[in-house]
């Protein structure tokens, strides 16, 4: 099966190096830039305590063109690159190709659609962490690496069978679902206020569950987008805000939200796409989303950079 991971990043890079060392995948990664460079020159590593990974002989690139179509895409880009890598996918995509998107939100799989046609489209959810250690070095933290993907009408399709068959043999958790817009808007339901929060008071995991304003602040968050999903008919069920309370408790004290991290380095924030789109969500809908709006107000100087 050939393979190309849009977006060689954290996310892109682990999963897509895991793919890489299994048997039956020609794997091509699109990178730009220094990580490219270190790539090509020294390989792909990832730094693990559960399995560490070492590829010397990587198809790494920065022009979709040389890779030509593909079975797979593996649309791992930050939300702000999201039209301009959708529309570099074009040379990658030939019918019967599937786009599957992992990224952060719920927006993306919307902008796809549109840019690429939702029939070349398929929802995905990673759950990882990991960061860009050093260019060409991912480093993976904890143990958890799973990967969910499946098709937007909820129906097995032999492009994604084929993938999982693969997925399973390649070292993560593989899981075909058959609900993924579920799967999507329950992660989305933790990131955004999780990231929001995080960003607001510059405090990790163990700080916003210790302080009673911050937690109540926080499961605040957790139903407003709750709501939201239940207006675009995404049924969380009546427990969501209980289950993403169990699993901020369930965190390591000292983990915090990559939009955090970006806002302490001085990059740029996925806040548009994340409590900038539960607002717009909510004022499209009809539901109001006070928290969010506030975290997106007060963040916004920050959005592109330092002010």
């Amino acid at each position: 099966m050939r393979i190309a991971i849009m977006g060689a990043g954290a996310v892109g890079g682990y999963f897509g190096a895991r793919l890489a060392a299994t048997r039956g995948a020609e794997v091509h990664f699109i990178a730009r830039g220094r990580h490219l460079e270190a790539i090509r020159r020294d390989g792909l590593r990832i730094e693990s305590e559960a399995a560490p990974l070492h590829l010397t002989d990587v198809r790494a690139t920065d022009d979709p063109a040389e890779v030509g179509p593909v079975d797979l895409v593996l649309f791992a880009v930050k939300l702000w690159d999201t039209d301009r890598a959708a529309e570099a996918c074009r040379p990658l995509v030939k019918p019967g190709t599937v786009v599957v998107t992992v990224q952060n939100g719920v927006t993306g799989l919307d902008t796809l659609c549109q840019l690429l046609g939702r029939e070349y489209v398929a929802g995905g959810v990673a759950h990882i962490g990991a960061t860009i250690a050093a260019p060409g070095v991912i480093r993976h933290t904890g143990t958890l690496a799973r990967l969910t993907y499946g098709e937007l009408d909820g129906r097995p399709s032999p492009r994604l069978t084929a993938f999982h068959a693969l997925a399973e043999a390649a070292g993560f958790e593989a899981v075909l679902s058959a609900a993924i817009l579920r799967a999507q808007w329950e992660k989305f339901a933790f990131l955004a206020p999780f990231s929001g929060v995080t960003a607001l008071t510059r405090q990790p995991a163990g700080v916003i569950r210790r302080v009673p304003e911050s937690r109540a602040l926080f499961l605040d968050a957790v139903a407003e987008v709750a709501r939201l999903a239940r207006a675009r008919d995404v049924d969380l069920g009546t427990g969501i805000v209980a289950r993403v309370e169990a699993l901020l408790d369930g965190l390591p004290p000292a983990m915090t939200s990559s939009m955090l991290n970006d806002l302490t380095r001085g990059g740029r924030l996925e806040l548009p796409w994340l409590s900038g789109a539960v607002v717009q969500l909510g004022s499209e809908l009809g539901v109001p989303t006070p928290v969010h709006r506030v975290i997106a107000a007060a963040l916004a100087p920050y959005a592109d950079g330092p002010p």
